[in-house]
């Protein structure tokens, strides 16, 4: 599969909101790290190459960032990264971003900010970012619990011209039909890829009903998380990927576009051949036969 040319708008278009973006974008959590990230003692990335590496995303047509003001290491952030290697802005670029975990004052992690925190959080993206607003914010979830204060102090800051438009990650079913009732959602991003539970089906299938665009991280990881795809590929998607002179990794990424319209991926790396990549897989279509074949693998929960 040839890759050098391909560009992300190959891989089709949705809409976050009035923000057109193409369907493949860049999640920026490794850039600020080596190996694991949101790992304390994680080894600071090259400052340079994770530059260029934003830089050739945007080359390529990626005009959607996934970031948050909490993807950093000791010595840089992702937001302070993007703001290096793209400001001033492409006028198409769509930075979202997401509040809720953060560092306190401390330094020690919170994982459930309250309302008041969340105003802090926001401008502390705003002012990493070099942005008089945020394009995309999405509340990130870590318990079950009601959500409407926190949604609601982030409507608020909406409505007051910080954020354009309001998401959700990390969510179960209920929340989201809790969120509407406050403001309109344009995304939800959450965990998904094969073999992704059947909730998160679900909330696939309820937000491509509404609209909403789906937005999964770990597409291509899976299992692996945070850690990155580590466990021995599963033969479905290897056979998949010979006949078409192309990665497994490509193959996840061009499974899960197939999902619906409404669905984006956002991968994640700090290694330019890989951006390439990730990019090349929006082109990627699969047959009917390969599809069935990655969705027994998926319902077996691979």
């Amino acid at each position: 599969m040839t890759s050098q040319t391909i560009t992300a708008e190959a891989s089709g278009t949705w809409k976050l909101g009035d923000l057109t973006v193409n369907r493949i974008g860049f999640g920026a959590m490794r850039l600020a790290q080596n190996g694991e990230a949101l790992v304390p003692d994680a080894v600071p990335s090259d400052r340079g190459r994770a530059i260029s590496v934003l830089r050739r995303a945007v080359e390529l047509g990626v005009n959607h960032i996934d970031t948050a003001a909490f993807y950093f290491s000791s010595l840089r952030s992702a937001n302070e990264l993007i703001n290096r290697a793209l400001a001033p802005y492409p006028d198409d670029l769509v930075i979202a971003t997401k509040v809720g975990p953060g560092r306190g004052l401390s330094g020690e992690w919170l994982n459930h900010a309250t309302p008041e925190q969340l105003r802090g959080q926001v401008e502390e993206n705003l002012r990493q970012l070099g942005r008089d607003h945020l394009d995309v914010v999405n509340l990130r979830i870590v318990r079950d619990d009601s959500i409407a204060e926190r949604f609601g102090a982030l409507a608020d800051l909406r409505d007051a011209g910080l954020i354009r438009h309001l998401g959700l990650s990390n969510i179960r079913v209920q929340h989201l039909a809790e969120a509407q009732a406050i403001a309109p959602v344009v995304c939800v991003q959450n965990r998904y890829g094969l073999g992704a539970s059947p909730e998160q089906e679900e909330l696939l299938r309820i937000c491509g009903e509404q609209g909403i665009a789906f937005v999964p991280f770990y597409a291509i990881a899976g299992a692996g998380g945070q850690a990155g795809a580590g466990a021995a590929e599963s033969e479905e998607a290897l056979a998949v990927a010979r006949a078409h002179g192309a990665s497994a990794a490509q193959v996840r990424l061009a499974w899960t576009l197939s999902r619906g319209p409404h669905v984006l991926a956002i991968p994640g790396t700090g290694d330019p051949d890989h951006l390439t990549a990730n990019v090349a897989a929006g082109v990627l279509r699969l047959s009917e036969d390969e599809l069935a074949l990655l969705d027994a693998l998926h319902r077996r929960g691979a």
